[in-house]
């Protein structure tokens, strides 16, 4: 039996594009607009489970009986966290940490049923850039395509051409995991086709 309403916690178009690719078009988008300021000496993966979980926390109360699906996407670089880089200089300063580097990338996704139970699911994804040259990371910057994304890349544009090496969910380094995001909407009953 299909739920009556299905709300995404996030305003990421990426996200509304994954879950259209198996078929699921969310009722309702709220954000939940909360400070996702990493505590003080959080691992990466820990940070983006919880992230996930407080984004859902904070947007059930306000859909009672509905499914709430919430998720966060993290790059890290060892035990640090790359930021959502807002600024060229801090996708700038990101880039050049990631050229010729293996990262993790951390996508956490947690849905929250009719009945207010929360359920988690993480996917790790490694990835490698090839080194990356001056030039290349200047012409990038100028793409605009850095802006708000976790590490200040998109691997769903130009930046794609620079992985030497994936091991993991795609999709999840896009922002949603869409293995464990369908895994967790079957066992809430939501048919998907």
């Amino acid at each position: 039996m299909r739920p009556i309403k299905l709300v995404l916690a996030s305003a990421s178009p990426r996200r509304l594009e994954l879950l259209a690719r198996i078929g699921i078009g969310p009722t309702t988008i709220d954000p939940a607009n909360i400070d996702e300021t990493p505590a003080r000496a959080e691992l990466p993966r820990g940070y983006a489970q919880r992230m996930a979980a407080e984004k859902a926390a904070a947007v059930a109360p306000r859909h009672p009986g509905a499914l709430v699906l919430a998720a966060d996407t993290v790059v890290a670089v060892g035990r640090r966290i790359l930021p959502k880089a807002e600024t060229e200089d801090e996708a700038a300063i990101c880039l050049a940490l990631l050229s010729g580097r293996r990262h993790r990338v951390h996508s956490a996704v947690t849905l929250v049923d009719a009945k207010g139970t929360a359920r988690h699911r993480v996917s790790t994804t490694i990835v490698t850039f090839k080194r990356l040259t001056e030039p290349e990371i200047a012409a990038y910057l100028a793409t605009g395509e850095w802006e708000g994304k976790a590490g200040g890349y998109a691997i769903q544009g130009y930046a794609e051409s620079w992985v030497r090496f994936l091991s993991g969910s795609h999709s999840g380094v896009v922002g949603l995991p869409l293995y464990e995001t369908r895994t967790l909407l079957e066992s809430a009953g939501h048919r998907l086709g």
